[in-house]
């Protein structure tokens, strides 16, 4: 019985691109005190996808909305060969707990996708990663940073699509 659940937990999360995947898979099989704990770390972790000083980004969004406690900055640089996303984060010093383990778990887990992969992401994973309780309780910053993200590859996809029509 436990391979076909093995085979139903993976049919059920490869939808998802193989890092994040991988992550989702990671989360599922822990405690709610050990989801806490590595959702800690992974908090902690926030500050390594932070934007370096010197680094050219093909485009940058940086805002404090309503739905977060302060001022958030994504930042998306293309691969020029590969056309993969990688994505910087900063984030001010009242963002929340669980809103920078989203942010470390997001850039980990969507590096060097394609913007138009990034955009189709689900984003049913988010309580499989931080738990339903934790989503009911922080609903709105569970996906934050997965919205912010899609935000700028669509404004990214959208700006080379206008590119493309100028060249004809």
């Amino acid at each position: 019985m436990e391979p076909k659940m093995s085979r139903e937990l993976e049919s059920a999360t490869s939808c998802y691109p193989e890092k994040l995947n991988k992550i989702v898979q990671f989360f599922q099989g822990l405690s709610d005190e050990e989801r806490r704990e590595n959702l800690i770390n992974y908090a902690d972790s926030a500050k390594r996808y932070a934007p370096r000083e010197g680094m050219v980004f093909d485009l940058e969004d940086v805002r404090k909305d309503e739905e977060c406690t302060d001022t958030v900055g994504i930042f998306l640089k293309i691969d020029p060969v590969q056309q993969g996303a990688h994505f910087y984060v900063s984030l001010g010093p009242e963002v929340q707990t669980l809103t920078r383990a989203m942010t470390a778990i997001l850039c980990k887990g969507l590096d060097n996708e394609k913007p138009e992969t990034v955009l189709d992401v689900p984003a049913d994973f988010v309580p499989k990663i931080v738990g339903a309780e934790l989503v009911r309780l922080r609903s709105q910053t569970s996906y934050y940073v997965l919205g912010r993200m899609k935000a700028i590859c669509k404004a990214w996809l959208d700006r080379e699509r206008m590119k493309q029509q100028e060249k004809r």
